[in-house]
C-alpha cells in the first residue's frame, strides 16, 4: 500500500514503484522442495492513495490525494475534518486488503497519522486469527530535526524503517532516536536530472548582455498571493540598473490566470512559463526563489539564488518559536553557511531582493565562489539510485518478516 499527496509526492511513489517492481522481478527466493511453499516469487500489487503519475505506474487508487493541497497549520486546521475522513478511509482500505508493507510517501502529517492509526488497530485486534503484522516505511524524512523534535518519538513507536534523502539524517536518528532503522538512499534529483550540471549554458555575465533571471515564486496559491508582488518589484529595481530578461515560472495555468494581473506591469516585461524548470534551469544566470525543494534544484543546476519566505503573521510567530534550525534553505544547511542569502517575512522587501541579485550578477568572483560551494553541498547527495536503494530496503523488509526480531509495537 503507497499513500502520497500533492504532485511532488505523487511523482516520487511512481518511481518508486516502479523501482520495487524490477526489483522484485530480480529477487528470488531460495529454491525449496515443499510443494506448498509459504512463501513465493510473484509480481507485487500495489494499491493506496496519489495521483496521476501513481495511477499510470498501476497503482490501483482509493482516493486522489493531489487534489487536496494544504499549506501551513492555518490550512491544516481548516481542513481537518476532510483529512480525517481519508484517513479513516485509507485504514478501512488497509484493514481490509491488509498489505504486507504500508509506504508513506512524504506528506508527513497525513502519512504519520495514518501509520498510527494502522499500529492502534493492529495491537487491538481481537478477532480469531488476528495476525495481520505489516512493515510500515516513510519515503523522506519528516523534518523533525528541523522542528517539533518530540515527533520522533512517535516514528521510533510506529515505524519500521525510514528513508532518508539527506546525507545529516542518519546520524542525528542515530542520537536521538536509536531504535528506528533509518537509511540514507539518497537524493532523487540526482536521478531525475544527472546530466545538470554539465549541460548547463554558462556564460559570463556582462552588463552589456541581458541577465538571465529566473523568478520562482512558489506553488501554492498562498504563497504566490505573498510572494509574486515583492518579486515582481524587485525585477523592476534591477532592470532599473542593468540589462536584464525575466521568466516566472508556475506550476500550471489556473495560477498563471489568477495571477496575471499581478505579473504584467506597465514599464516591465515578464515572461510566464507553465512547468518545465529544468529547462529553464539550464540557461538562467540567477534565481530569485520561494524557500523550499526549488532551492535544491536550483543549487544542483549550479544557479546562484536569492531565497525569500513570507508566511501570515500568525504562521510565522508559530514558526519563529519551534524551528531551530539555523537556515530555511536546503543548499545552506547542506553547505553550513548562507551560501544563498536569505529574506524572510519583513525582511523580503523588494530592495533587499534586488540587492543581493544585483550582486551576485555584478561580482563574478562572488558567484564562481557560491557555484563551488553549491556544488560541494549537492555532492553529498549521493550517486545515482536512490529509488532503486529504496527499493531494495523495502523488500529487504519483507524478508524480515520470519525473524523474531519484530517490532515489539505489532505484538
Amino acid at each position: 500500500m503507497v499513500v502520497a499527496g500533492e504532485a511532488s509526492g505523487d511523482q516520487l511513489a511512481a518511481e518508486l514503484v516502479h523501482a520495487l517492481r524490477d526489483q522484485s522481478g530480480q529477487t528470488l527466493l531460495p529454491p525449496t522442495r515443499d510443494p506448498q511453499p509459504l512463501r513465493a516469487d510473484l509480481e507485487p500489487g500495489f494499491f493506496g492513495a496519489g495521483g496521476r503519475r501513481m495511477r499510470d505506474a498501476g497503482v490501483e487508487l482509493a482516493i486522489d490525494l493531489t487534489q487536496t493541497t494544504v499549506f501551513g497549520i492555518t490550512g491544516v486546521l481548516r481542513h481537518y475534518f476532510r483529512f480525517l475522513h481519508y484517513r479513516n478511509q485509507l485504514l478501512q482500505v488497509a484493514v481490509q486488503r491488509q498489505p504486507d508493507v504500508l509506504v508513506g510517501v512524504d506528506y508527513s502529517g497525513f502519512n504519520r497519522s495514518l501509520a498510527a492509526a494502522v499500529c492502534r488497530h493492529v495491537r487491538h485486534q481481537s478477532r480469531a486469527f488476528g495476525n495481520w503484522r505489516p512493515k510500515i516505511v516513510q519515503f523522506v524524512s519528516p523534518q523533525v530535526w528541523a522542528s517539533r523534535e518530540s515527533r520522533v518519538y512517535q516514528l521510533q513507536r510506529d515505524y519500521d524503517l525510514i528513508l532518508s534523502i539527506f546525507p545529516f539524517e542518519k546520524p542525528w536518528y542515530a542520537e536521538h532516536a536509536p531504535r528506528v532503522r533509518v537509511e540514507f538512499v539518497g537524493h532523487f534529483l540526482v536521478d531525475r536530472h544527472p546530466d545538470a550540471q554539465t549541460l548547463r549554458q554558462s556564460r559570463p555575465v556582462s552588463a552589456a548582455t541581458p541577465a538571465r533571471v529566473l523568478l520562482l515564486p512558489g506553488s501554492r496559491k498562498g504563497e504566490l498571493t505573498r510572494h509574486i508582488p515583492v518579486i515582481v518589484e524587485a525585477a523592476r529595481r534591477i532592470l532599473a540598473k542593468r540589462k536584464a530578461v525575466f521568466t516566472l515560472v508556475l506550476p500550471n495555468e489556473e495560477l498563471r490566470n489568477t495571477f496575471t494581473g499581478i505579473i504584467n506591469q506597465p514599464g516591465i516585461h515578464i515572461d510566464t512559463q507553465i512547468g518545465r524548470l529544468p529547462e529553464a534551469l539550464a540557461t538562467a544566470d540567477l534565481a530569485i526563489a520561494s524557500s523550499g525543494t526549488v532551492t535544491l534544484e536550483c543549487a544542483w543546476f549550479g544557479v546562484p539564488t536569492v531565497v525569500l519566505y513570507r508566511l501570515s503573521r500568525f504562521e510565522y510567530e508559530i514558526g519563529r518559536r519551534i524551528v531551530k534550525v539555523p537556515y530555511i534553505a536546503m543548499p545552506n544547511l547542506l553547505a553550513g553557511e548562507a551560501v544563498f542569502p536569505e529574506f524572510i517575512q519583513e525582511a523580503a522587501t523588494p530592495e533587499a531582493l534586488a540587492t543581493a541579485a544585483l550582486q551576485f550578477l555584478e561580482d563574478d568572483t562572488l558567484r564562481a565562489r557560491t557555484r563551488k560551494q553549491i556544488n560541494r553541498a549537492v555532492a553529498t547527495l549521493g550517486p545515482p539510485g536512490s529509488c532503486r536503494r529504496a527499493a531494495k530496503a523495502v523488500l529487504s523488509l519483507l524478508d524480515s518478516r520470519a525473524s523474531p526480531d519484530y517490532r515489539a509495537r505489532a505484538v
